[in-house]
């Protein structure tokens, strides 16, 4: 067909006096069909197609005690089968480039479980696509932390001992972030859970208290189900402010007159510790002599004293030192003690 219509144009051609035209055409349309089909094929680079990334499936929890974990590996439906194709896996840990652990053949289906052993504390793991000598992209990195060690508790309130004059004591402290709280009161079997910030392993849990003393075992699970415990005791105190008072001899002779007598008093707020700062007013009534009284303030202690001397003038009988303090925030009491002269 082709050979007709070129034999038609050259009639036409002819006819019309275009012989010279069709001959220059022809041989300039042959000439590069010659040439192309004759030319020396210029070699041109093919691109190396690089694989697609395979995918590792993170945990629901980074955090194990297990030495060991299984990682699953998602790989892409064309490499499913082929004996060639292998997953390379990829261990980071801190501070230490990536080294190749494991290589896999690729299954029958698109996932595989590739066993790895861990190292204690952060390990990141990566896998690529392996064919032909090719390797493609890393997957994203999936992080496993071996964590073995008990969470440690520290206390922030109560102190071990304590004294709380509440019927609930408020347990604060931290701990590992993320570690499942049971405090548990064994003077009334009461237990509340609780659980430690993500972020600093801040807690609080408030525990019912029974009068006298209780004794508290705080536990907790870690993240990576590591137990952890700590015991301790608190004393549910009568919430009253208190004042006990002292002196330095209960049973005095007239014969030893003049003598020394020494008054002290202890001062403890509602919580049972020492009150600083307290308004203290001794008085000491003993036959034979008007009554004694002076004014002093607690220190730091939660301790005031006061010292008199008893005169010639004494005479036998019974008298009474006594102490009245006066506070702001937790009002007043007071107490006394019988002071015995004889003979």
């Amino acid at each position: 067909m082709a050979a007709v219509v070129v034999l038609g144009g050259a009639v036409y051609v002819t006819a019309t006096g275009g012989i010279g035209s069709l001959v220059n055409a022809l041989g300039s349309s042959l000439s590069g069909f010659v040439d192309e089909l004759t030319a020396t094929p210029t070699p041109s680079s093919t691109p190396i197609v690089i694989a697609d990334a395979p995918v590792i499936a993170s945990p629901t929890e980074p955090y194990t005690n297990q030495p060991r974990a299984d990682l699953e590996v998602t790989v892409p439906d064309e490499y499913v089968g082929d004996p060639e194709v292998r997953v390379r896996i990829y261990l980071t840990l801190e501070g230490v480039p990536p080294t190749t652990i494991a290589e896999a053949p690729v299954g029958s289906t698109i996932r595989l479980i590739v066993p790895v052993d861990l190292t204690p504390g952060r390990n990141s793991f990566s896998a690529t696509i392996v064919e032909a000598g090719i390797e493609s992209e890393a997957s994203p990195i999936v992080t496993f932390i071996l964590d073995t060690e008990p969470p440690a508790f520290v206390l922030a309130s109560p102190q071990d001992g304590q004294t709380v004059n509440r019927d609930s004591v408020a347990i604060t402290g931290t701990t590992q972030p993320r570690t499942r709280i049971l405090a548990r009161n064994e003077a009334n079997g009461t237990s509340i859970s609780g659980l430690a910030e993500a972020t600093d392993g801040t807690f609080t849990v408030e525990l019912p208290l029974e009068p006298g003393p209780n004794g508290i075992r705080l536990s907790g699970t870690d993240p990576a189900g590591n137990p952890g415990e700590l015991i301790f005791s608190v004393v549910r105190g009568s919430g009253e402010l208190s004042a006990n008072l002292t002196a330095s001899s209960y049973r005095i002779s007239v014969a030893s007159l003049p003598v020394s007598l020494q008054m002290s008093v202890l001062v403890t707020d509602p919580d049972g510790i020492p009150l600083e700062g307290a308004t203290v007013t001794f008085s000491l009534t003993v036959p034979g002599i008007p009554p004694v009284a002076k004014e002093a303030i607690t220190g730091g202690d939660g301790r005031a004293t006061f010292t008199t001397t008893l005169p010639t003038g004494v005479t036998t009988g019974s008298g009474l030192a006594t102490v009245l303090v006066v506070t702001d925030a937790f009002g007043s009491t007071s107490t006394q003690k019988t002071i015995t002269i004889v003979p």
